[in-house]
This record gives C-alpha cells, structure tokens and sequence, in this order.
C-alpha cells in the first residue's frame, strides 16, 4: 500500500502533467484559430472580439443626480445621504444636533 507521502508526490506531478497538456492544448487551438481567420480573413472584430482601442466592455451609463436629503438651514447647503458626510453636517451632529434635524 502507499503511503501519504508517495500519493502525494504522485498527485503533484499528475497536476504538473495536466498544466502542461492544458498548455499544449491551448497553444494548439490558438494556432489553428489564427490559421482560420488567416484563410478566410477574419478579424477579431468579425468574430466578436474587440478591436484594438476599442473597450473590452460597453461604457456604462452615468448615474443621475440623487435628490437631497439633508439640508443645512442657515447656509442652504444640501447632502443627499449617500458618501461621506459633509463637514458642516458633522459638526453640527458634533455640536449636539440629530440627523433628523436637517431631513428634508
């Protein structure tokens, strides 16, 4: 029977025998690709792929504004509750005020 030790140095190199076919593998179907588009012309572009320059992915939409939650009465200064909090908002809760004070 083996034992721990001989197992594991079989898996390890069974592991390093899979990478290596899988790199083969690989490098075959790249060179079998690259003849194709080279008989028939193709660009990675015709296929689906993205063109040089081009983004990998569509550019995402901008998010809109968000309305305003919190209002500061004295200086009209607003903050929509989302990020940090805004300086005078801290101050003022520092200052013994409730968040609640300035909802909108």
């Amino acid at each position: 029977m083996a034992t721990l030790k001989d197992l594991l140095a079989q898996k390890a190199a069974l592991d390093e025998q899979i990478e290596q076919a899988k790199n083969k593998d690989r490098t075959e179907a790249i060179a079998r690709v690259r003849a194709l588009m080279d008989d028939y012309g193709l660009t990675a572009a015709d296929i689906g792929g993205r063109a040089a320059g081009k983004p990998a992915l569509p550019a995402r939409k901008p998010l809109g504004k968000v309305a305003p939650k919190y209002r500061n009465a004295s200086t009209g200064e607003t903050w929509s509750g989302r990020g940090l909090q805004p300086n005078w908002l801290k101050a003022a809760i520092a200052g013994g005020k409730k968040l609640d004070d300035f909802a909108l």
